[in-house]
């Protein structure tokens, strides 16, 4: 793996309560700012919501939007700066309003489809 890589592409775990763990990446150049103060910020926890087939949990982060979308594919990690939250979108529905996409889940996807709300999500750095 080349240096360039390592910083550009983020590996993250997320914890969620009584289900077990998810893997993900976040990639600096979809939203350089916006993934940077996540990543300083990190271990985020927070409770998951649910809108269609996404799960999302608001952090204590205050950002605009950084090259928005308001499409996104499956397994997409994203920030909602509406809502200050971090959204997983585990199916085929798209955002409620833009959001500023962060990177992908990149193993065990199928986890966030049996979040409930109010269950405790914790995003933190793989140390693998």
């Amino acid at each position: 793996m080349s240096t360039e890589e390592g910083v550009s592409r983020i590996k993250i775990k997320f914890l969620i309560e009584g289900l077990g763990e998810a893997e993900g990446e976040l990639v600096r150049f979809l939203a350089p700012r916006t993934v940077d103060t996540i990543v300083r910020r990190l271990p985020l926890e927070g409770r998951a919501a649910i809108y269609k087939e996404e799960v999302y949990f608001e952090i204590p982060i205050k950002m605009g939007e950084e090259k928005a979308k308001s499409t996104v594919e499956e397994g997409t990690i994203a920030f909602w700066p509406m809502d200050s939250a971090i959204c997983v979108f585990y199916g085929k529905s798209q955002p409620f309003s833009r959001v500023s996409i962060l990177g992908k889940i990149t193993s065990n996807l199928e986890l966030f489809k049996q979040v409930k709300s109010g269950l405790t999500i914790k995003v933190q750095l793989s140390t693998a």
